[in-house]
Protein backbone atom coordinates (compact mmCIF):
# COMPACT_ATOMS: atom_id res chain seq x y z
CA UNK A 1 0.00 0.00 0.00
CA UNK A 2 1.44 3.63 -0.70
CA UNK A 3 2.60 5.82 2.18
CA UNK A 4 0.48 8.30 3.23
CA UNK A 5 2.88 11.43 3.72
CA UNK A 6 1.42 13.94 6.24
CA UNK A 7 0.95 17.74 5.09
CA UNK A 8 4.28 19.47 6.60
CA UNK A 9 1.44 22.09 8.39
CA UNK A 10 -2.24 21.79 9.20
CA UNK A 11 -4.72 23.77 10.88
CA UNK A 12 -8.10 22.73 11.20
CA UNK A 13 -10.84 25.30 12.75
CA UNK A 14 -7.60 27.52 14.61
CA UNK A 15 -8.31 30.57 16.65
CA UNK A 16 -5.22 32.54 17.51
CA UNK A 17 -5.19 35.78 19.76
CA UNK A 18 -3.82 37.53 22.51
CA UNK A 19 -5.40 37.80 26.06
CA UNK A 20 -8.11 35.40 25.20
CA UNK A 21 -9.61 37.90 22.57
CA UNK A 22 -9.31 35.94 18.97
CA UNK A 23 -7.23 38.02 16.19
CA UNK A 24 -7.36 34.72 13.96
CA UNK A 25 -10.83 32.29 13.14
CA UNK A 26 -11.69 29.50 12.00
CA UNK A 27 -9.13 29.06 10.04
CA UNK A 28 -8.45 25.49 7.73
CA UNK A 29 -4.85 25.64 6.37
CA UNK A 30 -2.55 22.90 4.52
CA UNK A 31 0.64 22.90 3.69
CA UNK A 32 2.00 20.04 2.02
CA UNK A 33 6.12 19.39 0.83
CA UNK A 34 7.21 21.68 -1.95
CA UNK A 35 4.41 24.79 -1.47
CA UNK A 36 6.00 28.12 -1.93
CA UNK A 37 2.94 29.84 -0.49
CA UNK A 38 2.12 33.71 -0.24
CA UNK A 39 0.04 35.13 2.74
CA UNK A 40 -1.81 37.98 1.93
CA UNK A 41 -3.96 40.34 3.37
CA UNK A 42 -4.45 44.26 4.42
CA UNK A 43 -3.05 45.44 7.43
CA UNK A 44 -4.67 43.87 10.40
CA UNK A 45 -5.97 40.71 8.73
CA UNK A 46 -4.08 38.67 10.89
CA UNK A 47 -1.31 37.32 8.68
CA UNK A 48 1.32 37.79 11.15
CA UNK A 49 -0.93 36.34 14.10
CA UNK A 50 -1.46 33.20 11.58
CA UNK A 51 2.03 32.02 11.48
CA UNK A 52 3.71 32.62 15.21
CA UNK A 53 0.35 30.99 15.92
CA UNK A 54 2.00 27.89 13.71
CA UNK A 55 4.96 28.28 15.59
CA UNK A 56 3.97 28.47 18.78
CA UNK A 57 5.07 32.52 19.55
CA UNK A 58 1.35 33.64 20.55
CA UNK A 59 -1.17 31.54 21.68
CA UNK A 60 -3.41 29.13 19.93
CA UNK A 61 -7.25 29.57 21.63
CA UNK A 62 -8.93 26.43 19.92
CA UNK A 63 -9.14 24.11 17.13
CA UNK A 64 -5.78 21.70 15.79
CA UNK A 65 -2.44 22.23 14.99
CA UNK A 66 0.04 20.00 13.50
CA UNK A 67 3.24 19.87 12.07
CA UNK A 68 4.73 17.26 10.17
CA UNK A 69 1.55 15.20 11.23
CA UNK A 70 2.20 15.88 15.08
CA UNK A 71 0.23 17.75 17.11
CA UNK A 72 2.10 21.16 18.29
CA UNK A 73 1.77 19.84 22.10
CA UNK A 74 3.66 17.23 21.11
CA UNK A 75 6.10 18.41 18.19
CA UNK A 76 9.51 18.54 19.66
CA UNK A 77 11.51 18.63 16.19
CA UNK A 78 11.72 22.62 16.33
CA UNK A 79 14.83 22.28 14.01
CA UNK A 80 12.99 21.39 11.14
CA UNK A 81 11.17 24.67 11.12
CA UNK A 82 12.73 27.96 9.90
CA UNK A 83 11.50 31.56 11.09
CA UNK A 84 12.47 34.97 9.61
CA UNK A 85 10.72 37.54 11.88
CA UNK A 86 9.36 41.03 10.36
CA UNK A 87 12.91 42.84 10.67
CA UNK A 88 14.64 45.32 8.87
CA UNK A 89 18.06 44.90 10.58
CA UNK A 90 20.01 42.65 12.30
CA UNK A 91 19.69 44.58 15.91
CA UNK A 92 22.10 43.56 19.47
CA UNK A 93 23.94 45.30 21.43
CA UNK A 94 26.85 43.39 21.26
CA UNK A 95 28.84 43.80 17.96
CA UNK A 96 28.39 40.68 15.19
CA UNK A 97 30.04 39.12 12.56
CA UNK A 98 27.67 37.36 9.89
CA UNK A 99 28.87 34.34 10.41
CA UNK A 100 28.28 34.86 14.50
CA UNK A 101 25.24 35.85 13.78
CA UNK A 102 24.41 32.69 11.36
CA UNK A 103 26.18 30.73 13.91
CA UNK A 104 23.04 31.26 16.35
CA UNK A 105 20.92 29.47 13.63
CA UNK A 106 22.45 26.37 14.86
CA UNK A 107 21.65 26.64 18.68
CA UNK A 108 18.73 24.17 18.25
CA UNK A 109 20.97 21.51 17.46
CA UNK A 110 22.89 21.22 20.52
CA UNK A 111 22.92 21.65 24.24
CA UNK A 112 23.51 25.74 24.75
CA UNK A 113 26.87 25.13 26.15
CA UNK A 114 28.41 22.52 23.62
CA UNK A 115 30.89 23.89 21.04
CA UNK A 116 30.49 24.23 17.59
CA UNK A 117 31.41 21.34 15.85
CA UNK A 118 32.42 20.48 11.79
CA UNK A 119 28.81 20.00 10.93
CA UNK A 120 27.75 23.28 12.47
CA UNK A 121 30.19 24.66 10.80
CA UNK A 122 29.48 23.44 7.48
CA UNK A 123 25.58 24.52 8.00
CA UNK A 124 26.78 27.92 8.26
CA UNK A 125 29.11 28.01 5.52
CA UNK A 126 26.40 26.83 3.42
CA UNK A 127 23.59 28.88 4.55
CA UNK A 128 26.25 31.77 3.96
CA UNK A 129 27.03 30.65 0.52
CA UNK A 130 23.38 30.32 -0.26
CA UNK A 131 22.04 34.01 0.48
CA UNK A 132 25.05 35.25 -1.61
CA UNK A 133 26.96 36.81 1.38
CA UNK A 134 30.25 34.44 0.92
CA UNK A 135 32.48 37.30 1.03
CA UNK A 136 31.04 39.43 3.47
CA UNK A 137 31.12 36.50 6.03
CA UNK A 138 33.40 38.01 8.36
CA UNK A 139 31.98 41.35 7.76
CA UNK A 140 30.40 43.40 10.69
CA UNK A 141 26.41 42.93 10.74
CA UNK A 142 26.10 46.82 10.91
CA UNK A 143 28.40 47.86 8.23
CA UNK A 144 25.42 45.79 5.71
CA UNK A 145 22.97 47.25 3.61
CA UNK A 146 19.33 46.65 4.90
CA UNK A 147 19.25 44.21 1.95
CA UNK A 148 21.90 42.16 3.04
CA UNK A 149 20.81 41.97 7.38
CA UNK A 150 17.68 40.62 5.62
CA UNK A 151 19.36 38.09 3.75
CA UNK A 152 21.45 37.61 7.30
CA UNK A 153 18.08 36.88 9.04
CA UNK A 154 17.52 34.19 5.87
CA UNK A 155 20.94 32.94 6.08
CA UNK A 156 20.54 32.43 10.17
CA UNK A 157 17.21 30.44 9.58
CA UNK A 158 19.00 28.45 6.49
CA UNK A 159 21.49 27.41 8.84
CA UNK A 160 19.63 25.22 10.76
CA UNK A 161 18.92 23.30 7.78
CA UNK A 162 15.19 23.19 7.84
CA UNK A 163 12.52 21.64 6.05
CA UNK A 164 10.02 24.24 5.95
CA UNK A 165 10.83 28.08 5.91
CA UNK A 166 8.37 30.73 7.26
CA UNK A 167 9.54 34.28 6.49
CA UNK A 168 6.90 37.81 7.57
CA UNK A 169 7.38 40.53 4.73
CA UNK A 170 11.20 40.30 3.52
CA UNK A 171 11.14 42.11 0.73
CA UNK A 172 10.02 45.36 3.56
CA UNK A 173 12.01 48.44 3.27
CA UNK A 174 14.45 47.16 0.64
CA UNK A 175 15.36 48.28 -2.83
CA UNK A 176 14.45 46.88 -5.90
CA UNK A 177 18.05 45.12 -6.49
CA UNK A 178 18.00 43.43 -3.07
CA UNK A 179 14.50 42.37 -3.78
CA UNK A 180 15.64 40.54 -6.87
CA UNK A 181 18.61 38.94 -5.25
CA UNK A 182 16.43 37.90 -2.37
CA UNK A 183 14.22 36.00 -5.42
CA UNK A 184 17.13 34.51 -6.75
CA UNK A 185 18.30 33.44 -3.63
CA UNK A 186 14.40 31.93 -3.09
CA UNK A 187 14.62 30.09 -6.28
CA UNK A 188 17.59 28.32 -5.61
CA UNK A 189 15.94 27.36 -1.99
CA UNK A 190 13.19 26.28 -3.58
CA UNK A 191 14.80 23.91 -6.33
CA UNK A 192 16.04 22.30 -3.10
CA UNK A 193 13.23 21.05 -2.12
CA UNK A 194 12.40 23.75 0.53
CA UNK A 195 8.60 24.21 1.35
CA UNK A 196 8.07 28.05 1.92
CA UNK A 197 5.81 30.58 3.41
CA UNK A 198 5.81 34.15 2.71
CA UNK A 199 3.67 36.56 4.60
CA UNK A 200 3.65 39.87 2.48
CA UNK A 201 2.00 42.96 0.90
CA UNK A 202 4.48 42.81 -2.06
CA UNK A 203 3.62 39.77 -4.66
CA UNK A 204 5.51 41.17 -7.49
CA UNK A 205 8.86 40.66 -6.27
CA UNK A 206 8.08 36.97 -5.34
CA UNK A 207 5.93 36.03 -8.43
CA UNK A 208 8.96 33.86 -9.85
CA UNK A 209 9.11 31.71 -6.48
CA UNK A 210 5.26 31.41 -6.05
CA UNK A 211 3.14 28.29 -6.85
CA UNK A 212 0.21 29.26 -3.98
CA UNK A 213 -1.54 32.19 -2.69
CA UNK A 214 -3.71 32.74 0.47
CA UNK A 215 -5.98 35.78 1.21
CA UNK A 216 -6.94 36.63 4.36
CA UNK A 217 -8.91 39.29 5.81
CA UNK A 218 -10.09 39.74 9.33
CA UNK A 219 -8.78 36.96 10.75
CA UNK A 220 -10.06 34.73 8.58
CA UNK A 221 -9.09 33.27 5.25
CA UNK A 222 -11.02 34.67 2.55
CA UNK A 223 -9.22 32.59 -0.78
CA UNK A 224 -6.63 29.82 -1.11
CA UNK A 225 -5.66 29.09 -4.74
CA UNK A 226 -3.07 27.78 -7.22
CA UNK A 227 -1.27 30.39 -9.22
CA UNK A 228 -1.03 30.00 -13.13
CA UNK A 229 2.81 30.47 -13.65
CA UNK A 230 2.72 30.96 -17.22
CA UNK A 231 0.02 31.71 -19.98
CA UNK A 232 0.37 30.94 -23.39
CA UNK A 233 0.32 33.16 -26.29
CA UNK A 234 -0.06 32.90 -30.08
CA UNK A 235 2.40 34.65 -31.83
CA UNK A 236 3.98 35.46 -35.85
CA UNK A 237 2.24 34.20 -38.97
CA UNK A 238 2.79 30.66 -37.97
CA UNK A 239 0.75 31.14 -35.18
CA UNK A 240 3.13 29.20 -32.98
CA UNK A 241 2.69 28.99 -29.33
CA UNK A 242 4.87 29.93 -26.43
CA UNK A 243 4.66 29.87 -22.85
CA UNK A 244 5.76 33.02 -21.11
CA UNK A 245 6.37 34.54 -17.45
CA UNK A 246 2.70 36.39 -16.81
CA UNK A 247 3.83 39.87 -16.06
CA UNK A 248 2.61 41.36 -12.63
CA UNK A 249 3.95 44.83 -12.98
CA UNK A 250 0.27 46.15 -12.88
CA UNK A 251 -0.56 44.09 -9.25
CA UNK A 252 2.70 44.86 -7.53
CA UNK A 253 0.21 45.61 -4.07
CA UNK A 254 -2.63 43.50 -4.14
CA UNK A 255 -3.31 42.50 -0.62
CA UNK A 256 -6.33 45.44 -0.33
CA UNK A 257 -7.99 43.85 -2.94
CA UNK A 258 -7.37 40.46 -4.74
CA UNK A 259 -9.99 40.48 -7.07
CA UNK A 260 -7.76 41.94 -9.99
CA UNK A 261 -5.86 38.88 -10.09
CA UNK A 262 -7.94 35.83 -8.86
CA UNK A 263 -10.19 34.30 -11.38
CA UNK A 264 -13.66 33.96 -10.52
CA UNK A 265 -14.21 30.07 -11.38
CA UNK A 266 -13.39 27.85 -8.50
CA UNK A 267 -10.17 26.13 -8.80
CA UNK A 268 -8.35 28.21 -11.18
CA UNK A 269 -6.31 31.40 -10.36
CA UNK A 270 -4.67 34.11 -12.71
CA UNK A 271 -4.42 37.48 -14.17
CA UNK A 272 -7.38 39.01 -16.74
CA UNK A 273 -6.76 41.72 -18.64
Amino acid sequence: MPVTVPPVIALRDVSIGYDDKPAVSGVDLTVRSGDVLALIGPNGSGKSTLVRGMLGLVPVLAGDVQMFGVPTSRFSERHRLGYVPQRHTVGGAIPSTVEEVVASGRLTHRRWFARANANDRAAVGEAIEAVGLSDRRRSMVATLSGGQQRRVLIARALAGRPEVLIMDEPTAGVDAESQQSLVRTLLSLVSSGLTLIVVTHEIAPLRPVLTRVVAMRSGQIVHDDRLVPTVELVTGDSGDCHDVAVPLAEVSRIGEDVTPWLDPTPGTTGLEY
